[in-house]
């Protein structure tokens, strides 16, 4: 039986606009409770440091935002996305950087002042008090991570060397724990303080150990994932079955994608996040991958039988965010996948689908797509064209004379990201309102 969905919603409050609220309402309290801290446990050893301090409290707060942003907490991600987290855990973090060179800075040079010393100097004392030396050595792998993030030397690293940097964070986030712990005018000022510090830190550290870690491990270890078929799509295109035990109680919804491993075919940290390309039907799941790097290439080699490695579902490419009867889904290439099992979900609407490629032969699944319009009784508009020859399907006049009614619709867009602003581009010229306008990521970073 394919998997079912809830009716269009009724909520006059999106499920995104909940999840922002939620997360809203969760900075400033703790904000406020930073700043009532900072301002009960007295002044430092001159105005420079309490200024440093100052800085500090709020640095370790980031810090603990920075690990819920990417603890992939199923409620957050279900309703915000896993790609507007992880945006705004990279905006965060160079907020993050800033705040602690700016705490590091203020630190020497107060205790400089207070020395009469020079910075240089007051920098090689504090790098002998092991509180401070920690507090360097976490504030120095920030800068490194910092560096190696931004989008010049970003895209010149492959990922697997910049995930490799990027886990340095977990260990400043140790270092930076036990600085404070350490610091006992920060995190011992008075019961309250350190009942709260520790709470934070609990709460923060736990939500990132039972989102990445525990929870995959138990889903796997329940479900026993393997894979029951490797099927050609194409001379680049492969679908891949994977069944396991009980799939009927995996929370998983059609639009959302899973990050795949295949131990024994790549290794563990080779991994892709891929959409569904079949609604869950409670006995099989199915991914369609092109073949454009190491892991997606292989995945025609793949042996019957041998094991998966599942974590998700994630993703709000769902009919969780409906707010209309007729909706439009518009795909380019591969990223068909997720459209194709929203199409294949029981949800009731009038469809109309907009199916973007440069040549009717790339258009992967189509028979498929065609089949399940037509048991909707729905459009298809197959897309073809080079869009530096001339084809520009996405501007507003022709994204309305393909879909007249396109402003009364919910719109879903997923596709290639050239795509994806063009299309996201032709929306806003006609006015359409953005919470009815649904366009996800699907990458790990």
């Amino acid at each position: 039986m394919v998997a079912t969905s809830s009716q269009v919603r009724r909520s006059s409050v999106p499920p995104v606009v909940q999840a922002r609220w939620a997360l809203w309402a969760f900075v400033i309290v703790n904000v406020v409770i930073v700043e009532v801290l900072f301002i009960t446990a007295g002044t430092g050893k001159n105005n420079i440091l309490t200024i440093a301090k100052f800085f500090g409290l709020h640095a370790a707060l980031v810090m603990m935002l920075q690990l819920l942003l990417v603890a992939r907490l199923p409620w957050l991600d279900r309703r915000i996305g896993m790609d507007r987290l992880t945006s705004w855990h990279r905006w965060v973090g160079f907020g993050l950087l800033w705040t602690v060179l700016t705490h590091a800075t203020i630190v020497v040079l107060g205790y400089a002042t207070l020395d009469n010393a020079s910075m240089g100097k007051t920098f090689l004392a504090l790098a002998g008090v092991p509180a401070s030396l920690l507090g360097m050595i976490a504030a120095a792998l920030i800068v490194v991570v910092g560096v190696f993030s931004m989008r010049y030397a970003r895209r010149r690293l492959k990922y697997e060397t910049w995930h490799g940097l990027h886990l340095l964070l977990y260990l400043v986030l140790g270092l930076a724990f036990v600085h404070q712990l350490l610091e006992t005018t920060t995190f011992k000022s008075s019961v309250f303080a350190m009942v709260y510090w520790w709470a934070l830190w609990i709460f923060a550290f736990g939500s990132l150990i039972v989102g990445r870690i525990v929870v995959p491990l138990r889903r796997n270890a329940y479900h026993q994932f393997r894979v029951q078929a490797v099927v050609p799509e194409a001379h680049n295109v492969t679908s891949v079955y994977v069944t396991g035990r009980h799939l009927d109680q995996l929370p998983a919804q059609a639009g959302q994608f899973f990050i795949w491993r295949f131990p024994g075919h790549n290794h563990w940290w080779l991994a892709n996040p891929f959409s569904m390309s079949a609604a869950p039907n409670g006995r099989t799941l199915r991914l369609t991958a092109k073949a454009v790097g190491t892991t997606s290439a292989g995945l025609r080699n793949l042996q019957v039988g041998a094991r998966a490695f599942l974590e998700g579902p994630y993703g709000a490419f769902t009919s969780m965010h409906r707010t209309r009867h007729g909706v439009v889904l518009i795909a380019g290439g591969v990223g068909v996948t997720p459209v194709r099992s929203l199409l294949e979900e029981h949800t009731p609407g009038d469809f109309v689908v907009l199916y973007r490629v440069r040549d009717p032969k790339d258009a992967v699944l189509l028979n498929e797509l065609q089949q399940l319009v037509a048991a909707r009784r729905g459009r298809l508009h197959v897309l073809t064209g080079r869009t530096d020859q001339g084809a520009r399907p996405f501007e507003p006049d022709q994204l309305r004379y393909l879909v007249p009614d396109i402003t009364e619709r919910d719109i879903y867009v997923c596709g290639p990201p050239a795509m994806t602003a063009a299309v996201l581009s032709g929306l806003r010229s006609l006015r359409v309102p953005s919470r009815q306008v649904h366009a996800e990521k699907f990458s790990l970073a």
